[in-house]
């Protein structure tokens, strides 16, 4: 049972596939593919969702996604308006440890490399300081072809592999497996919580969604996420608050509370501490303490 699983076309000549994408959004589906995914956002912002957790992302990030890990890259609103004009920019690099490669892997010079590609089945958002050298590699990747393009891949593997600071995408348990007619409802359900989150959404309105009673809904979307409707619809909030705080856009805190759905200061500042472990206050200043270093 697949989650809108993905064959990644494998030129025959070239076991490591190298994809830049200039688009008006990235692909709007939650998904799956056997390979494993590493993704330079240059350019563009939105909310990553992976198995059962999500993640803020912005220009100039990069994040590991394991085989098979369900996922997607859910630009912002502003991105599908009429009248748009931004774009996206991305690089992807995508390979299967287990398919062409598999005999390399299986080498005895290659056993740490393998065992870091193991143990990051769940993925990883690459932390800010590293970003830099990593993409500049991937770079040399992208112009580079045959042997050399594999060599120095494999060098950026060993880059990647002596980072100690990799926090997987997904904590806990995973996701569960589940038919694809249930990944197309479920990505319709993520897409229009993630649309509408600004505004007053009830459960009604979301079982609504997936034509089915509230009941019916609270079990199923419980099951296939392992969220509740109400803390799913708050981690969505509190993700695109924690992107405004950060953005300075805003004058200030409770603008922030109210633009993203919330009716009381109280409750976004309880909600958010329950999230993030931080105040708002105390988000903002670890956030800009942490870019100045």
């Amino acid at each position: 049972m697949k989650v809108l699983q993905f064959t990644i076309p494998v030129p025959l000549d070239k076991s490591i596939i190298v994809q830049k994408d200039v688009l008006p959004n990235f692909y709007p589906h939650l998904h799956r593919h056997q390979e494993i995914q590493l993704t330079w956002i240059q350019k563009g912002e939105g909310t990553l969702v992976a198995d059962n957790n999500m993640h803020s992302f912005r220009s100039n990030e990069i994040f590991w996604l394991g085989a098979n890990q369900p996922h997607i890259f859910k630009s912002e609103p502003s991105y599908f308006l009429p009248k748009s004009k931004k774009k996206i920019v991305a690089w992807m690099f995508f390979f299967n440890p287990n398919g062409a490669l598999a005999a390399f892997f299986n080498l005895p010079e290659m056993k740490l490399l393998k065992n870091f590609v193991q143990q990051h089945q769940s993925g990883f958002k690459l932390p800010a300081q590293h970003v830099i050298e990593v993409s500049n590699k991937m770079l040399r990747i992208a112009q580079s072809a045959g042997a050399d393009q594999l060599m120095l891949f494999v060098e950026l593997l060993k880059q990647l592999s002596s980072y100690p600071d990799l926090a997987p995408l997904s904590a806990g348990n995973k996701t569960p497996m589940f038919s694809e007619h249930e990944g197309i409802r479920i990505g319709n359900i993520y897409n229009f919580i993630m649309q509408q989150y600004d505004k007053p959404i009830t459960l009604e309105d979301a079982a609504k969604q997936a034509h089915m009673t509230p009941q019916a809904f609270c079990r199923f979307f419980k099951k296939h996420t392992l969220h509740t409707f109400v803390s799913f619809l708050n981690e969505v909030r509190i993700n695109e608050a924690c992107k405004k705080l950060t953005d300075g856009d805003y004058d200030n805190i409770a603008t922030v509370a109210y633009t993203c759905g919330f009716n009381s200061i109280t409750n976004f500042n309880r909600v958010f501490k329950g999230i993030t472990g931080q105040s708002p206050s105390e988000y903002m200043n670890s956030y800009f303490q942490s870019v100045e270093h």
